[in-house]
C-alpha cells in the first residue's frame, strides 16, 4: 500500500460536523412529522426549521472546500466500477446537502411564512407562493430518500474499505494517518 498525505484537519471536521447536523436534523424531522399540531410540534418544527439555514451555510463551506481540495483518493487499489460508485455517492451526498435545506427554505417562505433562525428574521415572506411550497415539500421529500440510500451506501463503503480492505480509510477520516 502506498502512503498517501492525511487529510487536511478542514476536511475532516467539515465531513463529521456535516454528517453529524445532517443525521441531527433528520432525526428531529423524523420526529416532528408525525407529532399532532400543537405548541410541542411548533417548537420542533421552529428547531427544525432554524437548523435549516445554518446547515446550508456549513454544507456550502464543505462543497467549497471539496472543490478547493479536489476528490479524495482511495488508499486501496479498488476496480473502476467502485470508484466510479465511490464518486457518485459523494456527489449525491454533496449535492442533497445543498438541495435538502433550499427546498426546506422553499418550503418555508412558499407557505408564506418568514424565514427564521431561532426567532431571527433573515427573509420576510409576503404571501403564500403555492406552487414554491409543493416544489420545496416535493424536493425535500425526494432528496430525504436519496440521501438515505446514499448515506448507506456511503457507510458500508467505509466499513467495507476498513474492514475487508483494510486500508484504515475509516481511521483516516478519524484523523489517524499509519
Amino acid at each position: 500500500m502506498n502512503r498517501k498525505p492525511p487529510l487536511s484537519w478542514q476536511t475532516i471536521a467539515l465531513h463529521w460536523i456535516t454528517g453529524s447536523t445532517f443525521i441531527a436534523i433528520f432525526i428531529i424531522g423524523l420526529y416532528m412529522v408525525d407529532l399532532p399540531r400543537g405548541p410541542e410540534k411548533g417548537e420542533w418544527v421552529r428547531l427544525h426549521q432554524s437548523i435549516g439555514p445554518l446547515f446550508l451555510i456549513i454544507a456550502s463551506i464543505r462543497l467549497f472546500w471539496r472543490i478547493k481540495e479536489g476528490s479524495i483518493n482511495p488508499l486501496s487499489v479498488i476496480p473502476q466500477w467502485q470508484e466510479k460508485l465511490s464518486h457518485f455517492i459523494h456527489v449525491l451526498l454533496l449535492a442533497s446537502t445543498i438541495v435538502m435545506p433550499i427546498s426546506g427554505i422553499a418550503m418555508t417562505i412558499g407557505g408564506g411564512r418568514d424565514l427564521k433562525i431561532f426567532e431571527w428574521v433573515i427573509l420576510t415572506a409576503e404571501n403564500k407562493i403555492p406552487l414554491l411550497q409543493d416544489l420545496g415539500y416535493l424536493t425535500h421529500q425526494i432528496t430525504a430518500n436519496i440521501i438515505i440510500i446514499a448515506l448507506i451506501f456511503h457507510i458500508i463503503g467505509a466499513l467495507k474499505h476498513q474492514i475487508l480492505n483494510k486500508d484504515h480509510t475509516l481511521s483516516r477520516m478519524f484523523g489517524y494517518q499509519r
